[in-house]
This record gives structure tokens, C-alpha cells and sequence, in this order.
């Protein structure tokens, strides 16, 4: 098994990447979607979160409300730490799972937004880091994903710089053009990976730990 963490900053295109990698066979374990499911209705993640933050940040429906939990923990980092608390570990759980469960010979793909902030390179065989300037980042969640400019600064803000995260690169993917731009240099990280994993001693065991989602409910 070839284990990679596959990190990049809000806005850079990290989730068109995984989407693409699913594509040539990865076997990819999403945070943030598992993020989502352990905090569905009747889960204990939904139930501690309600505990820890009160019943105003469900809809009326019972589900979580997540621009309403977004809106309390972004404006408050002892609530945000409380928040990840609860989650990191669930997902974490869950990760686990479905790496096992992926087979020894499998290219797992852990999508992970917060790799760099809580020092997990360590955890993988090799970094792919998805790369775009703040400035098209700000443009991408303003634009297409309609975020008021305020919230999307203060999302930025909340994870690891640039410069960050391309120290714990293996490989990077330059996201600061157009679409059609990034398949072909997907396509070129998958050549390498499939290498990787055929080389002699890819599917040494390494230590597992949770896996961390993105700061934030959303």
C-alpha cells in the first residue's frame, strides 16, 4: 500500500484533485466527507456537538447548521479547538477504517486539509500539495463559491501559510491557472505514484494517527 496525504489551502482546487486521482484508481479517504457523516443526525458526534455548543446550531429539521456553527467557531479559536476535539477523532476512526479496508497493494489517497497545520507529512509515504497564490484563492471563494470577502479572509487565516505547506511537499500540483491546465499535471503525479507504489518496499507498514479534517464545520 502506498499511503499519500494530499493537502491544499482553501480555494486551490485540492477537492478537483482528488476527484481526478479517483479517476486513474486511488483509493481516496476524504475528511471532509467523513467529517460530514460523523455528525449526521443520531450519531454521538452530532450529539456531542450539540452538548458542547447548544441546540441554536441545528436547523429546524434536526440536522447540523453548519454556516451557523461556521459563523461561532471561526469568530473564536477556544470554540474551534472545542469543535475539532470532537471531530478530529471521529474521523480519524473512520479514516483508519477505510484505509484497512483498501488492500495491501492500493494507492490510498488521504485528502486532508489540515496535513500541514498539525504536522501529519510524517504519516505518509509522500505530500501532494496543491498550490495556488492567496490572491487566486480569494478569487475562487468570492466568485464561484459566493463567499462574502470578510469570511473567506478569515478562513485563509486559519490555515497554514504557502509557504507552509510547500515545505512539506513531495510533489506539487500548480493550481493558479485554468481547468484544463491541471488534469495533465494530475495525470503526470499519478505516473509517479503508481511508480512509487511497484518500487521495491513501497508496502512497508507505517504508523497510523488520526487524520485531521478541515477547521470548520463546512
Amino acid at each position: 500500500m502506498l499511503k499519500v496525504g494530499l493537502t491544499g489551502g482553501i480555494g486551490a482546487g485540492k477537492s478537483e484533485v482528488s476527484r481526478l486521482l479517483a479517476g486513474y484508481g486511488a483509493v481516496v479517504v476524504d475528511a471532509d466527507r467523513i467529517a460530514r457523516e460523523v455528525v449526521e443526525p443520531g450519531t454521538p458526534g452530532l450529539a456531542a456537538v450539540v452538548a458542547a455548543f447548544g441546540e441554536e446550531v441545528l436547523t429546524p429539521e434536526g440536522t447540523l447548521d453548519r454556516p451557523k456553527l461556521g459563523s461561532v467557531v471561526f469568530a473564536d479559536p477556544e470554540k474551534l479547538r472545542t469543535l475539532n476535539a470532537i471531530v478530529h477523532p471521529l474521523v480519524g476512526a473512520r479514516s483508519a477504517e477505510l484505509e484497512a479496508a483498501a488492500g495491501p497493494g492500493a494507492i490510498v489517497v488521504h485528502d486532508v486539509p489540515l496535513l500541514t497545520e498539525n504536522g501529519l507529512a510524517p504519516l505518509y509515504d509522500l505530500v501532494v500539495v496543491v498550490d495556488a497564490a492567496p490572491s487566486t484563492q480569494l478569487a475562487r471563494l468570492t466568485g464561484p463559491r459566493g463567499m462574502l470577502e470578510e469570511e473567506a479572509r478569515a478562513r485563509m487565516a486559519t490555515q497554514a501559510t504557502r509557504e507552509q505547506r510547500l515545505a512539506v511537499a513531495t510533489l506539487v500540483i500548480d493550481n493558479d491557472g485554468p481547468l484544463e491546465a491541471l488534469e495533465p499535471q494530475v495525470r503526470k503525479v499519478w505516473e509517479e505514484l503508481t511508480a512509487r507504489a511497484s518500487a521495491p518496499g513501497a508496502s512497508a507498514p507505517r504508523a497510523s494517527a488520526p487524520r485531521s479534517t478541515d477547521d470548520g464545520p463546512t
